[in-house]
């Protein structure tokens, strides 16, 4: 868990692991949508402007979803706080719902094609998920559950997966805590700084201490891979439409525009529902699955009709480079 990689010389002023990752992820996405974009003859600025204000509202969007699923968290604090996303907690099923509607508004203010424009910067939301989940892991948010496997990762005293850890959760129907910390490691409800710990305090909570934070399923590093996964999947299904175009080929029903966008919300939808699973922060809701869950069996049953849909429309002919 590595929140700020360092500190700009000269000031109080870190860099933030969350950020650098969501940059890296922006880069990769627009050399990818770039890419597509070119091969089915689109005017790359267009893609690249609208991958620029589908990252602005993806981040809103992942923050406000975050902020509304867990408000019982921020009712009390300063709307400063609400803002923070460089300390974790962004919902990345709110970004991708909030990215689209923005995509769509801007590629239908400048009558753009829209199911061309969609499936490629499919692929580039995809990609963007791939470093979001490490960015995830550096800040110590999305974590999963206790695990005795080997690929299990341990996070720091007093980060989001420990004060997890000592805590019972009603909203997980968990009655009792994992770790029953003593009393006098709290200052009230909240954990004291390790700073203000005893020396024999702050042994009982590090690497092989009887209170370190248990080892858990490292879920960020699962869904990246997966997203990397899902990203090359459709990478591939839209490079495979692109060629039947370029060879003045009628596109079969699988592979016109729009399906590979409708195809994203069933590999995240997928992806999403089963690393659920094995997460241990979000609150369970319908059904005993938690909201993301019950948002991706919806989005699955979205992605079919979409499929269907674009599948069955008229297919336009390929732009003038």
């Amino acid at each position: 868990m590595h929140p700020e990689l360092f500190r700009i010389p000269f000031t109080h002023l870190t860099v933030k692991s969350y950020g650098v990752m969501m940059v890296f992820g922006f880069i990769c996405a627009i050399i990818i949508i770039r890419k597509l974009s070119r091969g089915m003859g689109e005017n790359e600025d267009h893609v690249t402007t609208a991958a620029l204000y589908s990252l602005i509202a993806g981040v809103i969007g992942a923050r406000l979803f975050y902020v509304v699923h867990y408000w019982a968290q921020f009712k009390d604090r300063g709307i400063t706080e609400i803002f923070a996303v460089w300390d974790g907690g962004l919902e990345l099923l709110g970004g991708v719902l909030t990215t689209i509607s923005v995509i769509i508004i801007y590629l239908r203010f400048n009558r753009l094609p829209i199911r061309r424009y969609l499936d490629i910067l499919a692929v580039g939301l995809m990609m963007a998920l791939v470093f979001g989940r490490i960015g995830c892991l550096f800040s110590g948010c999305c974590f999963g559950r206790p695990t005795t496997c080997p690929l299990a990762i341990h996070f720091p005293y007093n980060s989001l997966a420990y004060n997890s850890q000592i805590r019972p959760d009603d909203n997980r129907h968990r009655e009792t805590p994992y770790i029953e910390l003593p009393a006098d490691y709290f200052d009230g409800y909240l954990l004291k700084p390790l700073e203000e710990l005893s020396p024999q305090q702050k042994l009982e909570v590090s690497k092989h201490g009887k209170y370190r934070c248990l080892g858990i399923i490292p879920t960020q590093l699962y869904e990246s891979f997966s997203a990397l996964l899902g990203c090359a999947l459709l990478y591939l299904h839209r490079r495979k439409g692109i060629r039947y175009y370029q060879k003045g080929l009628p596109a079969p029903f699988f592979f016109r525009c729009g399906v590979t966008f409708g195809l994203l919300f069933i590999v995240y939808g997928t992806m999403r529902f089963i690393i659920e699973f094995f997460r241990d922060d979000n609150p369970l809701g319908y059904f005993g699955l938690t909201i993301s869950q019950n948002l991706s069996i919806v989005l699955f049953a979205i992605s079919v009709v979409l499929i269907v849909i674009f599948g069955n429309m008229k297919q336009t002919p390929s732009a003038k480079r």
